[in-house]
């Protein structure tokens, strides 16, 4: 995804998006010209119980530079009877790994590169500067809210509550204790500002949509750098919901993210990273596995509270979905190679199978399971023998998967009968069967084989049917 200055006009650059993500369901997107056009966009959407309650941080991070006496907005808004033009100073716009804005202004050029910290609730901004023969003061806005994402405050007063230590800045917006984002710069000096708002920010794609356009904003204060003649000068601003950003390094998180996308195109054997002297028909088939492969790595998240996988159905409005994960189960996880994902996939759609049905999701406000899909318990049958295809993996399947569920069963019927474990392992014994208490507690979670004489008289002693024993 590249474009040059004659594809960056406002009526172009609010056409072309881009986004990239954390695995946890949070992300950073905006379009090519930094304007927001959806309620959706923003350099920090974090969830504030992985992935789920996803909430907008940071807005945006407006940019000016001043030099020679004049002032130079590089920022683009929109109102709706207003539309900044920072854009026109902008020479280009590049996103292989991460997104990268060029500036030129006043003989100032500025490199912009915005990067994620991996499954962190962390957005890093990376700025090169290279100055004109005047001193020149660069000053960066940040524009912040503390929203639900599907929502947008219009006509909103904040209580805005600031807590500075040198460049470092703590933030607690509406008294939402349990919610402070911390900011932190370089190099320079933070100034706060007293009850500053950006008003009725116009979101275009919203109202074509058929709903509310328009927000406010909160302004905390500002960043003011300043740059001495012909320097070159590299600064980085960390916007995060982690405490510890003063100990971050913006430039190593992305070398980190960049090592860490390399690492997965030499996992997929997709690409011949051996052979040097490639045609151009092979490099263009190369470029295109790699945005292949990046955008599948943006949809691959983690629940932390359950440490499972799963994928986004779809960004910006959509959690995971587990019929919309078995979907696209193949092409993303099985052709990629990644199994060990894959595996945590097939282990989340069967922890919770209820009446055979695989939950289609969670609860974003208690991680309640929602059987809302009838098919997914279908794909998952067509997905396990996939998975068996393509990995030969007949240990997992049976093991993780087949008795996991068997074992579940068990557990039901035990209960159902009145019995503990206990008794029911004194009851094996007694009919010479040696399945202890531990034993018994394995092969209800899935990690004990049982063999066909137990099967026989767990059937006999739970007095139910075979298709009892094995209703999944």
């Amino acid at each position: 995804m590249e474009y040059a200055k004659d594809k960056m006009s406002l009526e172009e650059g609010i056409k072309r998006e881009w986004i990239i993500t954390n695995g946890l369901g949070g992300y950073c997107s905006s379009t090519i010209i930094g304007a927001n056009t959806r309620k959706y966009n923003g350099l920090l959407v974090a969830p504030l119980t992985p992935p789920a309650r996803r909430h907008l941080i940071l807005s945006k991070l407006d940019e000016s530079i001043q030099t020679d006496g004049k002032k130079y907005n590089l920022y683009t808004n929109m109102c709706k009877n207003y539309i900044s033009d920072g854009y026109k100073y902008l020479q280009s716009f590049k996103k292989d790994y991460i997104p990268v804005f060029e500036y030129e202004v006043a003989g100032i050029n500025i490199k912009k590169s915005i990067c994620m910290e991996y499954r962190k609730n962390t957005v890093v901004l990376v700025y090169e500067i290279k100055n004109n023969d005047k001193d020149s003061i660069l000053t960066l806005a940040p524009i912040m809210n503390l929203r639900d994402f599907h929502t947008v405050t219009a006509n909103y007063e904040f209580d805005l509550r600031q807590n500075i230590n040198k460049n470092k800045v703590k933030i607690v917006i509406n008294r939402q204790s349990e919610t402070p984002i911390y900011m932190n710069l370089t190099n320079g000096k933070y100034i706060k500002h007293e009850n500053d708002k950006f008003n009725n920010m116009y979101y275009i794609e919203e109202e074509k949509r058929g709903f509310e356009a328009e927000e406010n904003h909160v302004i905390p204060g500002r960043f003011e750098i300043e740059i001495e003649p012909n320097e070159e000068k590299e600064i980085s601003v960390i916007c995060s919901l982690e405490e510890n950003i003063e100990e971050l390094d913006a430039r190593a998180i992305i070398t980190n993210e960049i090592v860490r996308q390399n690492q997965e195109f030499a996992k997929s054997k997709l690409i011949d990273i051996s052979k040097e002297d490639k045609t151009e028909e092979e490099e263009q088939k190369d470029k295109l596995i790699k945005q292949f492969l990046i955008a599948i790595d943006n949809f691959i998240i983690i629940r932390p509270f359950f440490n499972t996988y799963s994928m986004i159905a779809g960004y910006p409005w959509f959690l995971d979905w587990m019929r919309d994960t078995l979907i696209s189960f193949e092409g993303c996880l099985l052709v990629t190679k990644k199994y060990e994902v894959a595996k945590k996939v097939l282990r989340s759609c069967v922890r919770d199978i209820k009446y055979g049905l695989v939950p289609n999701s969670y609860s974003e406000d208690d991680y309640r399971p929602l059987y809302n899909s009838v098919d997914a318990s279908l794909l998952l049958f067509e997905q396990v023998k996939k998975y068996i295809e393509y990995t030969k993996d007949y240990d997992f399947i049976m093991n993780e998967i087949y008795e996991m569920e068997f074992g579940k069963n068990i557990r039901r019927l035990r209960k159902k009968k009145k019995l503990t474990q206990d008794q029911l392992a004194a009851q094996l014994q007694i009919n010479g069967c040696d399945i202890t208490r531990s034993a018994l507690a394995k092969i209800e979670v899935g990690q004990r084989h049982l063999y066909p004489d137990e099967i026989l008289l767990l059937k006999e002693l739970l007095d139910v049917d075979f298709k009892d024993m094995f209703y999944f």
